[in-house]
């Protein structure tokens, strides 16, 4: 089992459909940056449902030494650029990330990633759930995106 090391909506989207406590079955334990502690704070304080990191075991909040200066000018928010330096900083680790450009940036740097749709695969492989539709029809109804051509490839690739 490896280690992994999140960004926000992985977090957000994972609790939102009640299977966030499957991330410490799939990786044991689980790093996050203070900057996607600060943006669930700032959804929190907005009134939306967001985890309390504190309240899982599992899960430690952990500082990259610096962020690459040739991210900074990329179009990604803190959350996602310390998520990425702290994965370049440990790259044994799995890093999950949803948004579209930290995946293929995170790539092109030789890191394992994952999105919350993969986490959901694995979880079935592993055999936490016997379906990962409801959980995919949930991601959407909590305000993820998800194409349909991407939705049809996860519910084949689940042979759903």
């Amino acid at each position: 089992m490896r280690p992994a090391i999140s960004n926000t909506s992985p977090l957000l989207y994972l609790y939102r459909t009640g299977v966030i406590d499957w991330l410490e079955v799939l990786f044991g334990e689980v790093w996050t940056p203070e900057a996607v502690r600060m943006e669930l704070r700032v959804g929190q304080d907005r009134g939306y449902k967001v985890p309390q990191l504190a309240g899982y075991t599992w899960l430690r909040v952990v500082q990259p030494q610096s962020v690459p200066s040739e991210w900074l000018a990329l179009d990604l928010g803190r959350g996602e650029l310390e998520t990425m330096a702290l994965a370049l900083e440990n790259p044994q680790k799995i890093v999950l990330l949803d948004d579209r450009l930290a995946r293929e940036i995170a790539t092109a740097a030789g890191l394992e990633v994952w999105g919350t749709l993969r986490v959901l695969l694995e979880a079935k492989e592993r055999g936490l759930t016997d379906s990962i539709g409801v959980l995919v029809e949930r991601l959407e109804s909590s305000g993820m995106w998800i194409s349909s051509a991407i939705k049809d490839r996860v519910l084949r690739l689940a042979q759903e």
